[in-house]
């Protein structure tokens, strides 16, 4: 992990030492990074990577319809529904990445594919998800805002781990050794997260529209796997399919925060040190970029969560070179030692522990 360290700052003035510069205002800091960013011309829509991403997609996912149409009742089956898992994943990615306006330049179009492919390929609600990772990227790690560390089946701040006791109290006590195993059943939970958020939000955009492809992509493709495969293997290729997705989903969307500061409610963090501080890269080239579709690149994800993600790579200097200057920690790893990392905290957060892993780099910027 590498950061950069900062020196506490010293007592507010009322006024500029004469023989010091007057200090920017830190909501200014942002926006001078953002005028580099867009000289660097890395704001551009990238049509040509959407195109073949999604061509590349549509042919992978019309291979494994394939192997499933024509290996018929064989366990080699499994393999082909975790190929769906890996491929369902893929999507979601895309349209995360649509749903933040990356993909086209009218934000309608963005919109609808985001829709499409989140409802009627993947299984999830486009608006449950945009409400609630709007939240997020507004309020990253911030308690009380941001619904990614409420209190649930995981434990994020140590304080809510006092409260728990009996079985769901032992499963927090050991929540970070139980993560892995428990992400087998987020496909379920995200699904569940669609399904509720269409029968009790009635306020959502286009919630007829969503519900239709919903109920397309949730009961015809379990119907197809009973109906070719028959109730036992069609099941078993349905779970194995659920426990990839939600562990690939998980094991791509955890190292980004987990594990980094949490801040108060009530803290008065800029935006530029906000998305930053609570954010961590992973390293590890090309191959990483595409497992995670683009994710590993967090910080300038959060900074710039309308740059194409193809592009986020090319930003990582500026960014980086911009954080010395400003003496602004920022926090890289490899995604193994980041699992590492995820389940050390989870485990202490679950024992209680006071700030667990807390960070004096990051202390300066906390309101007492």
């Amino acid at each position: 992990m590498t950061t950069t360290t900062a020196p506490a700052p010293g007592p507010a003035t009322a006024a500029p030492s004469p023989r010091r510069a007057p200090r920017k205002s830190p909501t200014k800091d942002f926006l001078e990074l953002q005028r580099r960013v867009k000289a660097a011309g890395l704001m551009r829509r990238q049509y040509g990577w959407y195109a073949f991403r999604m061509v590349a997609l549509a042919a992978a996912f019309a291979g494994a319809f394939v192997l499933l149409f024509t290996l018929g009742n064989s366990p080699w089956q499994l393999a082909v529904a975790a190929l769906f898992g890996v491929l369902f994943t893929q999507a979601a990615f895309l349209g995360h990445d649509a749903a933040h306006q990356q993909v086209f330049s009218a934000p309608g179009r963005n919109e609808w594919m985001s829709r499409v492919v989140a409802n009627l390929v993947v299984g999830l609600s486009h608006g449950w998800w945009g409400r609630k990772h709007g939240k997020h990227h507004a309020d990253p790690n911030v308690i009380g805002k941001d619904g990614d560390i409420k209190t649930g089946a995981l434990v994020f701040n140590p304080e809510d781990a006092h409260d728990r006791s009996g079985v769901l109290g032992w499963i927090t006590r050991r929540q970070g050794w139980l993560f892995f195993p428990m992400l087998t059943l987020e496909g379920l939970n995200l699904h569940y997260a669609a399904l509720t958020t269409l029968a009790t939000q009635r306020d959502l955009r286009h919630r007829g529209v969503e519900a239709l492809f919903l109920a397309v992509r949730l009961l015809g493709f379990p119907a197809l796997l009973i109906v070719l495969l028959g109730p036992g293997l069609g099941l078993a290729f349905l779970a194995v399919q659920l426990m990839v997705f939600g562990v690939y989903m998980g094991a791509s969307f955890a190292p980004n925060h987990k594990g980094m500061p949490l801040i108060p409610e009530r803290s008065t963090v800029d935006f530029l040190r906000r998305q930053v501080l609570t954010s961590r890269n992973i390293s590890g080239g090309r191959f990483i970029f595409w497992a995670m579709g683009g994710l590993n690149h967090q910080i300038e994800h959060h900074l710039f969560p309308r740059m194409p993600s193809v592009s986020l790579r090319k930003v990582v200097p500026i960014v980086r070179e911009y954080c010395a200057e400003k003496d602004i920690p920022y926090t890289e790893t490899g995604l193994f030692a980041s699992y590492g990392i995820v389940v050390r905290y989870l485990n202490r957060v679950g024992l209680g522990e006071a700030d667990p892993f807390e960070c004096p780099l990051t202390a300066r910027y906390r309101p007492f």
